[in-house]
């Protein structure tokens, strides 16, 4: 599902992805138009600084998530651990604490809070001559794959 660049419709969407879907784990995927080459694994998303507006102009009232939500959620993946063990090819992989305050952040939040953590963000790169559509492809399917396993581990 392609997500807006809007706030509130993006937290709908999640909801409803939660709430109709009921997965196991959503896996967010959004642009670091600054990163080269580098796929970044987000651990935690926050609930307040978003002051920045969106592509309608507006941010959310109060710069907050979910009023009352607690101040950051982590995620049950343990991307440090990925972050560790997973190698891919034609790309550096690297662990953040800090997935900024505009949209991404603010959706991996919603996911975290509406899933009860059971979601995962990951920025990539923009697609160019060194980080291709394989490439790109490759790595997130070896990642996911990765993370589908931790919620297995849990299960058991």
């Amino acid at each position: 599902v392609q997500l807006p660049v809007v706030y509130q419709k993006a937290k709908e969407q999640v909801f409803k992805i939660w709430t109709t879907l009921q997965p196991l784990l959503v896996v967010h995927v959004g642009l670091a138009s600054a990163a080269k080459a580098l796929i970044i694994l987000e651990q935690c998303g926050k609930n307040k600084g978003y002051q920045e507006r969106d592509a309608c102009g507006f941010h959310p009232e109060g710069g907050c998530c979910v009023l009352d939500g607690p101040e950051k959620i982590e995620s049950t993946i343990n991307m440090k651990t990925l972050w560790k063990n997973i190698s891919v090819e034609g790309v550096d992989v690297i662990f953040s604490r800090d997935a900024g305050r505009y949209i991404c952040d603010f959706t991996y939040y919603a996911s975290l809070y509406y899933g009860s953590g059971r979601a995962a963000f990951i920025h990539v790169p923009p697609l160019s001559k060194s980080v291709t559509a394989a490439t790109l492809g490759k790595a997130l399917q070896t990642l996911i794959l990765a993370m589908l396993k931790q919620c297995g581990e849990e299960r058991e």
